[in-house]
């Protein structure tokens, strides 16, 4: 009677602390920042990959954090104006560019078209028309402070989108089809080192970028107003570093 009874005692005390624990449970997602926040409700999976995407390609850099704008007063929120273009629209955009490609001292939209999949850009246009929501997990690196300008450049060249198109470690090799040499060049090697063989040389081109023509040749960005001048110190420190 006593091992009957000392068994019951067990299976009630099991059953209450699943209970409990099932009250209890609920989903934390740990974000890029290193903060938990709850998620109760699915997120569309183009959605959130466009959200991803829009921070891969940078876009924030020049759009500001979920494209609520403020970097620079050329530059538009797209939180306001994404939601009035079409998809068509806003699919040239991406592909093609836009702003003034002939003034280095205005930001310029790369012409995206040779190095962004098509999927990606459905993905960017779905972030757009959802109202570019918080998405666990899709914030840009943070930036290392106090270990030095190349540890920071490391991370710029990421946030700022350069791997996209220059490659890890600067290796180049992204196509380039309709450029003169085919492709997107790299930012090391003796070649690179030859023609820009200061600091002042690599900051110059960072600023004005390098609009050779129209889409489908990419483009490089117009960075002038847009990167600040210790984080452009930062990134010639790591270009520096490189091969």
């Amino acid at each position: 009677m006593l091992l009957v009874l000392f068994l019951a005692g067990v299976a009630g005390f099991a059953g209450w602390a699943v209970g409990h624990a099932t009250v209890h449970t609920r989903t934390v997602t740990l974000s890029a920042s290193g903060t938990n926040s709850v998620s109760s409700t699915p997120i569309d999976p183009h959605v959130a990959a466009g959200a991803h995407d829009f921070t891969l390609f940078a876009c924030a850099q020049c759009h500001g954090d979920r494209g609520r704008g403020g970097v620079s007063p050329d530059v538009p929120a797209l939180s306001t104006v994404a939601r009035s273009l079409t998809p068509a629209q806003l699919r040239r955009i991406i592909n093609h560019g836009l702003g003034e490609s002939k003034n280095p001292t205005k930001p310029y939209m790369p012409v995206w078209g040779v190095v962004i999949s098509t999927q990606q850009v459905s993905d960017l246009i779905s972030y757009l028309r959802a109202g570019l929501p918080a998405v666990p997990t899709s914030e840009a690196p943070a930036i290392p402070q106090g270990q030095g300008l190349a540890v920071e450049g490391a991370t710029l060249y990421v946030r700022y989108g350069c791997i996209n198109c220059h490659g890890p470690n600067g290796l180049g090799g992204v196509p380039n089809p309709q450029a003169p040499d085919k492709k997107i060049p790299g930012l090391s090697g003796v070649a690179f080192r030859k023609q820009f063989n200061t600091d002042a040389k690599i900051i110059a081109v960072i600023r004005s970028g390098s609009v050779i023509g129209r889409a489908p040749i990419v483009s490089m960005p117009h960075w002038g107003g847009i990167i600040p001048e210790q984080q452009l110190l930062a990134l010639v420190a790591y270009l520096k570093t490189l091969k």
